[in-house]
């Protein structure tokens, strides 16, 4: 059975509260759970904002329910006892500050609330309930929170170097030659899955993102980035294959129609496939360079794909996939992007 949403007087009374001075953080972070749930908020976002465990967040919506904003207040009098010592906290900043957690035989090489927890309990017998203690010791550390970048676990970081030693030289004389474009290509996915990224909002302000119940639909985009004007060229597909691939290669060489075309891109089946080959053999001024194994952060065409996902598509309910993606393509070429590569960009726009 679906538990009932909280009438508009249980809603005030919340609202009232969180605005209250008066209240403690701990105070205002149980009613912005209750909230949070209330709007049907992932819990597992909600558990990153507030530090509560799903368990919790639910028994606080229980009390709540039953005796009201009260349930809220904090009974503890006076200062809450402290579990470490001063030097012990400053001890735990310093340790954060300057070293990370495979200088203690984890795997890892960023902290995170996890492995900072097992830390202290290892070094200190000391275990919080909760995650809100760890989080002020990132604060007071000045730490910021990320989403960690992708790295593939078949990155190579010596044939990326062997890579750039190979081919910088090349792409540096062919930036010089007035008759000879570069372009870097990549495909993207677009689908009517809402991509929710951590967003910022005034305090007692909470975010609602609509997500897709009705099946996942799905469209591709080519993207050729013309490293040296910086203008981008996006495609939309049905799909990903060696036919389309050369259907977009054909449209690219209307645009370019007596240009050299360097082609920087990945090693994906559909661009080697027997097709597009073919497609480039007929052309005879087409030259490949692939870019290293996973390694898609030395594409320029990675960040034009991150920048058009964040201006057009985070944080959006995509109701009809066509028109988003028609949405997403017109930013794509009607936008300048100079990213580099050995350093070579267009112009930076002002």
């Amino acid at each position: 059975m679906k538990a009932r949403k909280l009438t508009e007087d249980e809603l005030d009374s919340l609202k009232r509260f969180i605005s209250d001075k008066t209240k403690t953080k701990t105070e205002t972070q149980k009613a912005q759970a209750i909230l949070l749930v209330n709007r049907e908020y992932p819990i597992e976002e909600i558990t990153e904002m507030t530090g509560y465990e799903r368990s919790q967040v639910f028994e606080l919506r229980k009390r709540f329910l039953i005796e009201g904003v009260e349930s809220l207040v904090d009974k503890r009098k006076g200062k809450p006892k402290e579990l470490l010592t001063k030097q012990q906290r400053e001890e735990i900043l310093e340790t954060v500050k300057t070293k990370t957690p495979k200088d203690f035989g984890y795997t890892a090489e960023h902290w995170t609330t996890g492995f900072l927890g097992k830390w202290i309990e290892e070094h200190y017998e000391v275990k919080y309930k909760s995650k809100t203690s760890l989080y002020l010791v990132f604060k007071k550390a000045s730490f910021t929170y990320h989403k960690p970048g992708r790295v593939y676990d078949k990155h190579d970081e010596t044939e990326v170097a062997q890579w750039k030693t190979e081919n910088e030289p090349k792409i540096r004389k062919y930036w010089k030659q007035k008759d000879t474009v570069i372009l870097c290509a990549d495909e993207m996915i677009l689908t009517t899955e809402t991509t929710i990224q951590r967003v910022w909002l005034p305090e007692g302000e909470f975010p609602k993102i609509t997500c897709s119940t009705g099946g996942r639909k799905r469209r591709n985009v080519y993207g050729f980035l013309n490293l040296k004007t910086g203008q981008e060229h996006a495609f939309k597909t049905e799909y990903q294959n060696m036919y389309q691939t050369s259907a977009v290669l054909k449209k690219i060489r209307t645009i370019y129609p007596n240009q050299n075309i360097i082609l920087l891109w990945d090693n994906a089946g559909w661009h080697k496939g027997s097709v597009v080959q073919a497609c480039i053999k007929e052309d005879k001024r087409i030259i490949q360079i692939p870019f290293p194994r996973y390694a898609p952060e030395e594409n320029p065409q990675e960040h034009v794909w991150k920048q058009g996902r964040s201006q057009c598509t985070h944080n959006r309910f995509i109701e009809n996939i066509d028109e988003a993606t028609d949405d997403l393509i017109t930013y794509f070429n009607e936008t300048l992007f100079s990213y580099s590569l050995f350093g070579l960009s267009a112009s930076p726009i002002l």
